[in-house]
């Protein structure tokens, strides 16, 4: 009983945290940035000139979606009964094997970075840019101490759990963006973007101090929590506001999430921010380069902002069960009548207060940080190796990564990479193909190739994964 208790209070919390929100690289393909030929290396580092002018063709310009995670299918799922799979709660897969495969911190974000318009052109002494993008960012961190209490209850006469910073976030905005660049001498060339910033949706959910303990002599759960929405049109009721009965004071302003609504969605918040970055030629063959992007805020506003019950949860067993009662199972002491009630108990408990409706917040967007070094080799000019240094500036979503990578440009028209990366996530590799003869550029690759896939194209192991691909139109001369 208490194992099944740990299984619906644990899923409870997590589908709660994962399913609020509709899941949905907020930079280029990484493994483009030392390519010349790569009209989008000016997102990676503003201080970049593209070798020709250039519009994308809308929408198609640059497709950008990535996955990363420490964690993936195979730490969920496990084979039964031949070609059957099943979660890591049946009592088939042994506790051991699923925990050793959890993190201290279960991580997971989907970005996705859509160039509506984008174009470049050489004018007034530099490059200039202007872009029209959407961007999202979703992720979640979950400690292992979660999962644990899902899969292994109560051990003994007592358990505890202990389940601090769970997390989960998405961020989604529109962005317009105006970029200039420019040679300062034969050595350092700087640049530098405007970005004015269109919220679309934002919505964040963080639990801390989360205790569970379970004895024989009773359970006990406390937790402290809030969360944020700021999404125009975004009806959020009470359980009192939906007609529904309310047995106390504490159910009036419970979150009703049956009757949630949109009506009428729109903007919802505005920001700014800038992007800078710089190169240097160390000499003909190497070149260092740094660039600051998205460091900025927006503002939101028709914020809903609720809380969960800071007052511990406490559940000391059934009472008084009725056996053989007339009323059967209606009557209130009988067994099924008094787990109706545990449920609606921890329902109720795990749910959210809500506190105040259409008021506004500033939030800081996440920033990236990249470090390059260049190296050309004397011998065959065309070929050319790199090293990357991202680190992403963003509290518990925070990541860092480094990439080497070699690339090759044998003719003017056509140039690849190949690179090997190391991140928070794990390591990767990835490639890029790029065409950029005049009149026509055409590019696709990957930062993190997927090696072992599901039937349904999802990492086995690690939820690691990108993929980019673009169409633009380069027009007049080549600049060097």
């Amino acid at each position: 009983m208490i194992k099944k208790c740990s299984y619906y209070c644990g899923t409870s919390i997590l589908l709660w945290l994962v399913c609020v929100f509709a899941a949905v690289a907020q930079q280029p393909l990484r493994s483009g940035y030392f390519l010349d030929g790569f009209y989008y290396r000016h997102q990676l580092n503003p201080a970049f000139a593209a070798e020709r002018n250039y519009i994308s063709i809308p929408v198609l310009g640059n497709i950008n979606v990535e996955a990363q995670g420490n964690i993936g299918v195979s730490t969920f799922l496990y084979p039964y009964q031949g070609d059957r799979l099943t979660t890591f709660l049946n009592e088939s897969v042994g506790a051991d094997e699923f925990i050793g495969k959890l993190k201290d911190r279960n991580r997971f974000n989907v970005n996705l970075n859509l160039s509506v318009l984008s174009f470049g052109f050489h004018k007034w002494g530099g490059f200039n840019t202007f872009d029209i993008n959407l961007k999202s960012s979703t992720g979640f961190s979950l400690p292992s101490q979660l999962f644990e209490f899902m899969k292994l209850g109560m051990q003994g006469e007592s358990t505890e759990y202990r389940m601090d910073n769970i997390n989960i976030h998405t961020n989604n905005y529109a962005e317009v963006a105006l970029g200039h660049s420019r040679q300062i001498n034969e050595r350092l060339r700087v640049g530098g973007k405007f970005k004015l910033l269109v919220g679309l949706g934002n919505a964040s959910v963080k639990m801390n101090d989360v205790l569970v303990n379970l004895s024989q002599d009773k359970w006990m759960v406390q937790a402290n929590g809030e969360m944020n929405t700021s999404v125009k049109g975004l009806y959020m009721p009470t359980k009192q506001e939906s007609g529904k009965d309310v047995n106390t004071e504490a159910e009036k302003d419970l979150v009703d999430w049956e009757n949630i609504d949109f009506d009428t969605p729109g903007l919802s918040g505005m920001g700014a921010a800038i992007d800078l970055g710089a190169s240097y030629k160390l000499n003909n063959e190497i070149t260092l380069s740094a660039a600051l992007l998205d460091f900025g805020f927006i503002s939101w506003r028709n914020t809903i902002h609720a809380v969960t019950s800071n007052k511990p949860w406490e559940f000391s067993g059934f009472q008084n069960i009725a056996i053989d009662s007339d009323l059967g199972d209606d009557d209130p002491n009988s067994l099924e009548s008094q787990i109706d009630d545990l449920g609606k108990g921890l329902e109720e408990y795990a749910s959210f207060h809500r506190r105040s409706t259409g008021g506004s917040r500033t939030a800081m967007l996440g920033a990236t940080l990249n470090l390059s070094a260049e190296y050309v080799l004397p011998v065959y000019r065309k070929l050319k190796f790199g090293f990357l240094s991202t680190t992403r500036i963003n509290g518990k979503y925070s990541w860092s990564e480094g990439r080497l990578s070699a690339n090759v440009a044998p003719v003017s028209w056509f140039e690849a990479g190949v690179n090997y990366g190391l991140s928070s996530f794990g390591s990767s590799f990835g490639w890029i193909i790029n065409f950029h003869p005049a009149g026509f550029n055409f590019f696709i690759g990957m930062d993190h190739l997927m090696v072992k896939v599901t039937p349904q194209y999802f990492p086995v192991h690690r939820a690691n994964a990108n993929f980019s691909i673009g169409f633009n139109v380069p027009f007049g001369k080549k600049c060097s």
